[in-house]
């Protein structure tokens, strides 16, 4: 897919791919958004991190992002002894990967609300309750979903760039695993204000 190269000056956060670069430009937006991500993915759950990842890259997949899609598919194949086959599976026919019927259930719900909030219904919630999934576990996915959708719009909406090799991805995963989103991001913000 080719991306749309918008007349943007370097100083718009160009000098880092994806939404690192925008937040190195709007460090007052970024922190927000950090501290979002990082309770959504990282913070207390009986999801999984791994799981909660792979809800973050089916949305984004589904939103054709290549920089969400490619860099939270990494996170999630680190967290899963990078089994990048399985997390592929996920993005792309989540109802007969290898996964949970509670995690399938609530990966439908998630791909509602990428579609529209209002596309979610009784019946999804029915169904994922039925897996095992909590109302918290609902919740998340839920606001995971919208999270990334907003997320997703700001990368592509400015037309940031991505890197192709995905080697860079696997290693910006393990720091990510090891540190979270938010020292990651102030680490690239430093660099670029050196």
């Amino acid at each position: 897919m080719a991306y749309i190269e918008l007349p943007i000056h370097p100083e718009l956060g160009r000098e880092l791919p994806g939404i690192v670069g925008l937040m190195t430009f709007r460090p007052e937006t970024a922190a927000p958004i950090n501290a979002l991500v990082n309770i959504l993915l990282r913070g207390e759950s009986t999801l999984t991190p791994g799981e909660r990842e792979m809800i973050a890259t089916h949305v984004s997949w589904r939103n054709d992002c290549f920089f969400c899609q490619t860099i939270h598919g990494a996170v999630a194949a680190a967290h899963l002894n990078h089994d990048e086959k399985l997390v592929q599976a996920v993005k792309t026919d989540w109802a007969n990967a290898g996964i949970s019927p509670r995690l399938k259930a609530l990966l439908n719900i998630a791909g509602k609300v990428q579609q529209g909030g209002k596309q979610v219904t009784e019946e999804d919630v029915t169904a994922a309750r039925e897996e095992g999934a909590t109302d918290r576990e609902i919740h998340d996915t839920v606001l995971i979903a919208a999270v990334f959708c907003m997320c997703n719009r700001y990368v592509d909406g400015l037309g940031t760039w991505a890197p192709e090799d995905l080697d860079i991805y696997r290693g910006r995963a393990e720091e990510i695993v090891e540190h979270g989103y938010s020292a990651v991001t102030e680490a690239a913000t430093a660099q670029v204000l050196r």
